[in-house]
């Protein structure tokens, strides 16, 4: 049994549950495994666990939240985000949706291993919706227990973080509480499961609407439902869009094309790789959701995923996550059309995705090169031999943008490959570029510099915009496994110091150039610093 009261330390927060006041929700109040027709959400209850230990809390989502630091340090705070104790105006519940897994329809998915607390009104007026990842089984869990474990939820928690303070649209993550619960895991799915600590994660978003809301509606013909769910998305999340109807569906359907335009150009970067695009891992919202088995570029190869599930047939690989994200918008069109009567419109927001994808990137590529925009003759030119070189040698993406600002674009007279020391650090053979790599990319400095000369940027300008665009930190997989490590053994100051970096990922850190690091010939081939599975 759930006690349910108001602990002084979250007595602050302020719930208004829209979503579960004004859509219709499932009828059976058992939780078991089950295809749930007719109804949006099911009401379910965490699990309680043995001995919540909180491991991290984000302090800047405390703060969205109307909560303090101390707050967040009370045994109460635990006991909440682990999902142990309800505050009384809570209601707990997981929503219905379906979604096309690896380019294949998979029917009802929901929220298998998500819980809903309510949704929060900060003092600004903003809704946002308090999310347990790992908090026990709902009926859309399928054969799955709901929980999570450590190192996923390490995962979850810092790159939520990371991703935000790196300017990317992305949900949140208040805390991360250990269960004292062991959870069995197959980490490699060679049938040697193994029992690890479990963990709550708990996501904060103003939604966490997916594309596969509306789909699994549609698939199941269901448009009254259908209707009413998309109206109620365009009542609270998009009101700007005046009252529902085919005018506002196609106009919302396009800010959503947009939205996620926008980012995957700042996905492509950063060089982040989510790794599961399914159509119910994208938000309407334009927000990165769901974090699994992602990762970092680090040598620069457009054919990387992170994914083990993927790495046949790459569908998730970094080079195609914009055109991932086309397809899954057709998707998503598709299920609205029978409210829109009519396809042309939808096809036009699809089709306009490419220019706004294509306009984003170009913005902010210039910007990481320092320039103020690629709309010179042979830019597009200069562009595409950047990336072939540095395809040619292993060239790490995030040092070599950062260190591209430390090339002197005037150099001194006999300079020669003295040119190429600033990057120098970015090659991960001990033995820096062979000779043909060390010929073109010089050749391409050359280039470069004549195209700063072009546009008359001073060096202090073109520096700046720079390092506003190109991150000196990034949370690498070798990073997150180090502190995932010391937390298996109880030292959460891994965590912390890593989250503390990350929230400062364009800034000069004196104190944590180890943070800045490239990957070490150790983590090459490492489980968890590489390449991940999907288990959690």
């Amino acid at each position: 049994m759930h006690a349910r009261s108001d602990p002084e330390p979250l007595s602050t927060l302020s719930f208004d549950n829209r979503f579960t006041r004004e859509l219709p929700a499932d009828p059976v109040s058992e939780n078991f495994r089950r295809q749930v027709n007719g109804a949006c959400y099911s009401r379910v209850l965490p699990t309680p666990v043995s001995a919540p230990t909180l491991v991290a809390c984000s302090r800047e989502t405390a703060q969205l939240l109307g909560l303090d630091e101390a707050a967040c340090a009370t045994p109460e705070f635990a006991e909440v985000f682990a999902g142990n104790r309800l505050l009384s105006a809570m209601d707990p519940h997981a929503t219905v949706y379906g979604g096309h897994q690896f380019g294949n329809w998979a029917g009802q998915l929901g929220d298998g291993r998500a819980i809903n607390l309510g949704e929060v009104v900060n003092a600004a007026g903003q809704r946002l919706v308090l999310q347990l990842k790992g908090a026990g089984p709902t009926p859309y869990s399928r054969s799955a227990d709901g929980l999570a474990v450590l190192r996923s939820s390490v995962r979850e928690f810092l790159c939520s973080e990371a991703i935000h303070h790196l300017g990317i649209p992305t949900t949140r993550a208040l805390s991360l509480v250990l269960t004292g619960e062991q959870v069995l895991r197959d980490m490699f799915y060679d049938g040697r499961p193994e029992l690890e600590p479990g963990a709550v994660v708990c996501r904060v978003s103003p939604s966490f609407t997916r594309f596969g809301h509306f789909q699994i509606y549609a698939a199941r013909g269901d448009l009254a439902l259908l209707r009413r769910f998309t109206d109620y998305t365009l009542r609270t999340d998009f009101p700007h869009l005046g009252e529902p109807g085919p005018a506002a569906y196609c106009a919302w359907f396009r800010e959503v094309c947009e939205r996620t335009a926008r980012l995957m150009a700042h996905w492509m970067r950063v060089g982040f790789v989510h790794g599961v695009m399914n159509t119910d891992n994208m938000s309407v919202l334009g927000e990165t959701i769901d974090y699994g088995p992602y990762g970092w570029l680090e040598d620069y190869d457009p054919d990387w995923t992170p994914n083990t599930t993927d790495a046949g047939g790459r569908r998730y690989r970094f080079a195609n996550q914009p055109g991932i994200a086309q397809w899954n918008l057709a998707q998503l069109a598709g299920a609205i059309q029978p409210l829109v009567g009519e396809v042309e419109p939808l096809q036009e927001a699809v089709t306009a995705y490419a220019e706004h994808y294509l306009r984003e990137w170009n913005a902010m590529l210039a910007a990481k090169l320092g320039l103020g925009d690629l709309g010179r003759a042979g830019d597009d030119a200069l562009v595409a031999e950047l990336f072939e070189v540095l395809r040619l040698g292993e060239t790490d993406m995030t040092i070599f943008f950062r260190n591209l600002a430390q090339v002197d674009q005037d150099p001194s007279p006999g300079a020669g490959e003295d040119r190429l020391a600033p990057l120098l650090p970015a090659y991960y053979d001990p033995r820096a570029p062979d000779a043909r790599t060390r010929e073109r990319t010089l050749a391409w400095l050359d280039r470069y510099r004549q195209r700063l000369a072009a546009e008359g940027v001073p060096a202090a300008v073109r520096r700046q915009r720079m390092n506003a665009a190109n991150p000196k930190y990034v949370l690498r997989n070798y990073l997150a496994q180090l502190a995932i490590d010391r937390a298996s053994e109880g030292d959460f100051d891994g965590v912390h110091e890593l989250l503390d970096v990350l929230r400062r990922p364009y800034d000069e850190q004196p104190d944590r150039e180890r943070y800045a690091h490239k990957r070490p010939e150790w983590a090459r081939s490492r489980p968890g610093c590489s390449m991940l599975s999907c288990s959690s």
